[in-house]
């Protein structure tokens, strides 16, 4: 269960954040290209005005006689004046803007047209423009970086714009978007949390109710199961009825044992024993258990060969991941070929504050479909071997809850004819 709510409450999360980044992305995108395209179009504008005004009407796109007014207030080339306050002017009036009349290839004069300010040098920018450019040209640049726009005629003028008010409107907004960014995602976090509660109440309710009769069905069969057991050790019966007591006898041991394993599960299931957590020497825990299991392996034709790091300290639950290993040896072991070897390894993960345990062994492929299947409850493989060696699919099912208790988690392939038991442990 608590891996279907992280992965709804990841789900939604992520849903809500790509929609949050989607909106502000769209917003400064759209800002950056209404910024640039009035840019360009002021360029235009003054290029336009300035051409029809020297008598090529001509290059100036839906330029009108009517269009161009009386001299009156800025003086210019030859006597030639340029009103900031026409129409013209109106419509770039927000912007910083100058044009330099060129002659002989060098500027002859500079005509501002509203919102000049003192810390930009239009003339040195002009030489700039002069030095670099060789023919025609149109320049916007990144808006975000403060600088200068341009429209060059080679030879003729140059009409400049000073984009500092731009790129710090621009990065206000940039810095406005981050901002609501981090506020909303905590928000989101917030309401991410609450919808995925209300997703999953059905599927938790479900569950807590499968634990509460697993529990308690197993609590009500352990007593009747102990008298039948009582019942047939204490019977005397005629010789022809021995074998049905054994019968009874050894059904019941399985049943006490499926019993045994439910419980626990149920347990593990619900978090385990947390106040059983202390620090404590992971190397010799596995050490302890490799020996335990020499003698199991050695019954089976098979040897144990350990490579541990020493000093691999961990906060765990010690009883824990005794049975974790030893349900991950006892599986390697049955399964690994005669005459082979189960290899058992455990070191630090680098970089991360956890213990990486593989256990490798040559038998049978896992095939790729059953790699997480045998980790489900009464999942078995060869069924027949399972009810002869009386497995019921459980002990895996138990050593995924166990790692999964400890922040980490099992993960089982095949390849190049080995079998692989990766756990972490954090």
């Amino acid at each position: 269960m608590k891996e279907l709510r992280k992965k709804t409450m990841l789900t939604v999360f992520f849903m809500l954040s790509a929609i949050l980044i989607a909106v502000l992305v769209f917003v400064n995108v759209r800002n950056y290209a209404r910024e640039e395209e009035g840019i360009r179009r002021s360029l235009d504008i003054l290029e336009d005005r300035r051409a029809f005004r020297n008598g090529r009407a001509g290059e100036g796109e839906g330029m009108r006689p009517e269009d161009v007014l009386p001299p009156e207030d800025t003086q210019g080339p030859e006597g030639q004046r340029l009103r900031p306050h026409d129409l013209e002017n109106m419509m770039i009036m927000d912007y910083e803007i100058y044009t330099a009349e060129l002659k002989d290839g060098a500027v002859a004069a500079i005509y501002d047209h509203g919102n000049a300010s003192e810390d930009f040098d239009a003339a040195r920018a002009a030489e700039e423009i002069l030095s670099k450019e060789s023919g025609d040209a149109m320049y916007v640049g990144n808006l975000y970086i403060n600088g200068y726009s341009y429209r060059y005629r080679y030879m003729e003028s140059i009409v400049i714009l000073n984009r500092s008010g731009i790129s710090r409107k621009l990065l206000e907004l940039l810095l406005q978007s981050l901002l609501l960014f981090a506020v909303l995602e905590a928000l989101i976090v917030f309401a991410s949390r609450r919808i995925t509660a209300w997703i999953t109440k059905p599927a938790a309710e479900a569950f807590e109710r499968q634990k509460e009769f697993i529990a308690d069905a197993s609590h009500e069969l352990k007593t009747p199961l102990a008298v039948i057991m009582a019942s047939a050790d204490e019977m005397s019966a005629a010789e022809e009825d021995k074998k049905k007591l054994e019968d009874i006898r050894y059904e019941a041991d399985r049943m006490g044992r499926l019993i045994a394993g439910l419980l626990n599960l149920s347990r593990l299931e619900n978090g385990g024993d947390r106040a059983a957590y202390r620090e404590e020497d992971l190397s010799r825990i596995l050490e302890k258990s490799c020996l335990s299991y020499e003698g199991v392996a050695f019954e089976q034709g098979v040897s144990v060969e350990t490579g541990i790091e020493e000093g691999l300290r961990l906060v765990c639950n010690k009883e824990e991941i005794e049975q974790l290993a030893a349900t991950i040896l006892d599986n390697a072991v049955r399964h690994a070929y005669r005459d082979s070897a189960v290899r058992v390894s455990a070191k630090r993960m680098k970089g991360k504050n956890g213990v990486e345990i593989l256990v490798i062994n040559r038998g049978d492929p896992i095939p790729e479909e059953e790699r997480e299947k045998i980790f489900e409850r009464f999942y078995r493989g060869d069924k027949a071997r399972s009810r002869q060696e009386n497995r019921y699919g459980l002990g895996l099912a138990i050593a995924r809850r166990i790692a999964r208790n400890h922040n980490g988690d099992i993960r089982a392939y095949s390849e190049n004819g080995e079998t692989v038991f990766r756990i972490t442990l954090r």
